[in-house]
């Protein structure tokens, strides 16, 4: 479990056993015996979640039931041009601990019945399962990576199918789609210019086929785990979380990682690290002048951290890419200059060149 998450559950622990209980069928409660959970540790887990998603203590028992239930919706995984990573990080990220981590059962709770890289089934086999899941209702339908736009590319095909057909036809009876990842959310990198193959994101994609189905972006290159089992587990429990101008949730994306970030003093203060490897970089002051991109960037990575709340970018000395906004690849910065470690453009801002009064009241003191 990670820091700021077991801090949150120290804090929730006493309001969560007098929040009520959880009734867990057999099978679940074996299965939480078998991995050593206690139902008490399993339910201060859910009050640290709650707390995570900016939800009321009352919502706890709502949490466990979501995550527990036996009636939990097909989940069917799709990938198209992505280069696995978002799900490599997904499945590593809950190797700790022997893969005995409560993020790890929720994730085996939820029915994935179709990923291509996880399941056994192959071939002929794999596509008519694809066709008998897709033929349901009300299924969440997962995508990782982005699609070319023309159907007779070449570029993308599949089962015989292209990833426009692919993606249309399991989007038809879907109740939720969730694009996982940058490549998914925005387009990513094979979008990038000049984008040879056409690509684009699944939420233009669905604008142009005329899918109105309900989305969630929940980008990164790759996206926080967590942050993947948050949204579907807040899906359950409560809903469609509210959502920004990106379609991504604001409960993890509401802030910029600048906001939490603990080099972000230094930012107004000073001085700034001016090299990876000076005193001040060393020291924790911002990387700004190295090209972090954390003043434009939203995203849960300083909050919720990496491999079970273990760090962040700038806690380990590399400035943030930016990785979570639309065309970080193709960004101008500083010069109309391109580039990792080019420093943002003056009056990039905090919010993507929208004026200082969304991000700050009149007292602060900020230039950009």
């Amino acid at each position: 479990m990670n820091t700021d998450l077991s801090n949150r559950v120290d804090q929730g622990s006493a309001q969560t056993e007098a929040g009520g209980a959880a009734t867990f069928d057999e099978a679940t409660a074996t299965r939480l015996l078998a991995l050593g959970i206690s139902r008490r540790r399993f339910m201060s887990y859910c009050a640290g979640l709650a707390s995570l998603l900016a939800l009321p203590q009352a919502m706890v028992p709502r949490l466990a039931q979501a995550a527990t239930s036996a009636t939990l919706p097909s989940v069917v995984y799709m990938s198209f041009q992505e280069c696995t990573g978002c799900l490599e990080s997904m499945v590593n990220s809950f190797a700790f601990g022997g893969g005995t981590t409560i993020d790890n059962l929720i994730l085996n709770m939820i029915s994935l019945d179709y990923q291509e890289t996880l399941m056994a089934a192959a071939g002929d086999q794999a596509e008519d399962l694809l066709l008998s899941l897709t033929a349901k209702t009300g299924y969440v339908l997962v995508v990782d990576g982005s699609i070319p736009a023309d159907w007779d590319s070449g570029y993308f095909i599949s089962g015989e199918r292209s990833g426009v057909a692919r993606f249309k036809a399991a989007a038809q009876k879907a109740g939720l789609i969730v694009a996982v990842g940058t490549c998914a959310s925005f387009g990513g990198l094979p979008k990038a210019n000049p984008n040879p193959t056409g690509a684009m994101s699944i939420g233009d994609l669905m604008k142009g086929l005329g899918i109105t189905k309900p989305l969630v972006n929940v980008s990164g290159c790759p996206p926080i785990p967590e942050v993947i089992t948050g949204v579907i587990l807040y899906y359950l429990s409560k809903g469609m979380p509210q959502l920004d101008s990106l379609q991504r949730p604001t409960v993890f994306y509401g802030e910029t990682v600048h906001d939490g970030c603990y080099r972000m003093s230094s930012f107004m203060e000073g001085p700034l690290a001016q090299a990876f490897d000076d005193s001040n970089s060393r020291k924790g002051k911002c990387l700004y002048q190295l090209g972090c991109k954390g003043i434009v960037t939203h995203n849960a990575c300083a909050s919720v951290r990496w491999n079970q709340g273990t760090s962040f970018p700038m806690m380990s000395g590399h400035g943030c890419i930016g990785c979570s906004e639309p065309d970080f690849w193709d960004r101008l910065n500083a010069k109309n200059q391109k580039g990792f470690y080019v420093p943002i453009a003056t009056g990039s801002g905090h919010s993507r060149g929208l004026p200082c009064e969304v991000c700050h009241t009149d007292g602060d003191d900020y230039d950009d």
